[in-house]
């Protein structure tokens, strides 16, 4: 069986993603899809608005065979980290290729520049020059890339496209990347037919109507949201409480006196966020550092937790159940359908991280219960 993989969060799932599948269904329509997914907690330090299994239904919903989840230890961190963790879960499912949106919609570009940052020997010296006059790191990469190749790059899924490549060629993986053209700007917050998860997300803080930028099976999920403004006073709480907060992951040097000193200074998440905003900290390094600190993820667990060492199932449908069927006496690592006494550690971590996002849920308990249901018992 052949196989196409998609990388995405979905929080939510709009009619942006449900344009990149259709495009995928039409050019491999014999294809099985498989979906590495974001859980609970997002890429640039967010939480999503609903939870891991309601996501889950909405890509079975939309046509999607095979959904796994990327383990908050990758699904946190920045775009090489969260990049090197979902393509390597693709390649350990046996997946031929991964498509994914680009604004440029240009693989030659991108293949370049990727090939550029691993091998050429004056990328990291430029960007330490660049970082050294006080450029930010995404800035000094960009302006390093534009000396060595006279490309331009500064759209989030070109970007995250590239650390895709990278993640291919430094382990020698078999994937073949491929690209769709993006419908959207990430970044972009205006309500349009194609718009952006952000816009979305926003218009969804503030009660609009969102109707006409999802799809109907989307629609009747988005109840009982979660915003990460919901958790400031658990994060303020652990912030006033903990003597050293340096353990955390993305604490750099100083950051930490700073969370200390304006800690007590402010009433909410994004009066915190202000506060710390710096030409070297970026909004998008800080929401990702307190999203470490709530949740516990030490420096000591970034290291211990550097590799992919199981594939934890979320959901399927007849055809993902026979591709797995298929391909599991070759794949090297435990598939998971159910959560017993033998934990992994890494999802030990898992575990509790999941316990602290139901910490606003109207439903808590049950949401901690889905954690351990048996999905091939279920037929999912």
């Amino acid at each position: 069986m052949k196989s196409i993989g998609i990388i995405a969060e979905y929080n939510p799932f709009h009619n942006g993603h449900l344009y990149h599948l259709s495009k995928i269904k039409e050019l491999y329509p014999d294809h099985t899809i498989v979906l590495v997914m974001s859980g609970n907690f997002t890429e640039r330090g967010d939480v999503s608005i609903i939870d891991k299994w309601k996501k889950t239904e909405i890509a079975k919903k939309a046509g999607i065979d095979l959904i796994v989840e990327l383990p908050f230890t990758f699904a946190t961190q920045s775009a090489d980290y969260f990049s090197y963790g979902a393509i390597t879960l693709l390649e350990h499912l046996k997946v031929e290729k991964v498509i994914f949106g680009s604004e440029s919609d240009n693989i030659e570009d991108l293949n370049l520049i990727a090939e550029t940052q691993l091998n050429n020997e004056d990328f990291d010296k430029l960007v330490k020059i660049y970082s050294k006059f006080g450029h930010n790191y995404p800035t000094a990469l960009s302006l390093a890339l534009k000396d060595l190749t006279g490309k331009i790059i500064t759209t989030p899924n070109d970007l995250l496209g590239i650390s895709y490549i990278k993640a291919i060629k430094q382990n020698n993986y078999k994937i073949i990347p491929e690209t769709i053209k993006r419908t959207s700007d990430y970044h972009d917050t205006s309500l349009e037919e194609h718009s952006s998860a952000t816009a979305i997300r926003n218009a969804l803080k503030e009660n609009k109507d969102i109707t006409n930028f999802v799809p109907d099976f989307t629609k009747e999920y988005l109840t009982n949201l979660h915003f990460i403004e919901d958790y400031f006073p658990l994060l303020k709480y652990k912030i006033l409480t903990e003597q050293d907060l340096s353990i955390y992951q993305t604490v750099d040097e100083g950051l930490d006196s700073s969370l200390k000193k304006h800690i007590s200074e402010v009433s909410t998440y994004e009066e915190l966020i202000d506060k710390l905003k710096s030409k070297r900290y970026t909004r998008n390094k800080i929401t990702r550092m307190l999203l470490h600190i709530l949740c516990g993820f030490t420096k000591e667990k970034a290291k211990q937790f550097k590799e992919i060492t199981y594939i934890r199932l979320l959901g399927f449908s007849e055809k993902g159940q026979q591709y797995l069927s298929k391909i599991k006496k070759e794949v090297e690592i435990p598939i998971i359908s159910k959560i017993n006494r033998e934990k992994d550690p890494m999802l030990e971590f898992e575990l509790h991280v999941n316990t602290i996002y139901s910490l606003t849920d109207q439903n808590e308990i049950e949401l901690n219960k889905k954690e351990y249901r048996n999905l091939m018992s279920k037929g999912e």
